[in-house]
């Protein structure tokens, strides 16, 4: 096909362009397609279509050729060989939302896990949550251990500050360094107590 030379679009063909063109629902690669076409209909030359329609002249050379050769179902999009991209993401997002099964022994994942649980890359799975700006080990929901003994634990714990042994002192020591969890959960609480410890 020459590449000046116009393309033989029919009538009904030449609606259904235009209605492409017209339309807010149609993607915008279809809509250009549609005007590339139609100005090769009228005439328009190669290099003017490209300035048109901002397309390249490679690309605009292939869709005038499709629509030549295949008609209007030449202009859709074919399937791209390999698997879709979302595919993957759209996994990694839901299993993340989800608690690690209790064989892992883990509260919540880590990307090397994860991408372990799915068998893709962590590499994958790190990128997807910076892209969808998930950070599984900041949540701010409570975490439930994982520790069997946990419940005799805490039992023990809570039984020293109810009812400590006589002459005892009982000191809590957070795990977590320089975080005042007293201040923060109750002011007064914590200035009452300061205040206790000045007499």
């Amino acid at each position: 096909m020459p590449l000046t030379g116009g393309v033989d679009v029919p009538p009904r063909d030449r609606e259904v362009l235009a209605s492409w063109t017209r339309s807010i629902s149609v993607r915008a690669g279809l809509a250009q397609r549609a005007r590339i076409v139609l100005l090769a209909a009228d005439g328009v030359g190669t290099n003017e279509i490209v300035a048109r329609t901002g397309a390249s002249k490679p690309t605009v050379i292939a869709w005038r050729r499709r629509y030549a050769a295949e008609g209007l179902g030449g202009l859709e999009d074919r399937p791209r060989p390999g698997r879709p991209r979302g595919a993957d993401d759209v996994a990694i997002v839901l299993a993340t939302l989800e608690a690690p099964p209790e064989r892992m022994g883990v509260t919540h994942w880590s990307s090397r896990l994860l991408a372990r649980e799915l068998g893709v890359s962590n590499v994958k799975v790190a990128d997807v949550w910076r892209e969808y700006g998930m950070q599984p080990w900041r949540q701010e929901s409570f975490k439930f251990s994982t520790d069997p003994q946990l419940e005799a634990k805490v039992r023990d714990v809570v039984g020293l500050y109810l009812d400590p042994p006589e002459n005892a002192v009982v000191v809590c020591v957070d795990e977590k360094s320089q975080v005042q969890a007293l201040d923060r959960a109750d002011p007064a609480v914590a200035a009452g107590l300061a205040g206790e410890g000045d007499s």
